[in-house]
């Protein structure tokens, strides 16, 4: 898959990581959390990871 330049990401452990550049190979990811109330960037996740 090429890398998407919208999508930036730096998890090189992740199954749609670009490998070559700091980007994402899907054409749209899911952003979630794991909290009630997220205040914090911490506290948001991208559901789209999946370990390579």
């Amino acid at each position: 898959m090429d890398a998407n330049s919208s999508i930036k990401c730096s998890v090189e452990q992740c199954q749609y990581h670009a490998q070559s550049k700091d980007y994402c190979t899907l054409q749209e990811i899911k952003v979630g959390t794991h909290e009630t109330d997220p205040t914090k960037v911490e506290c948001t996740d991208c559901e789209s990871f999946e370990v390579r």
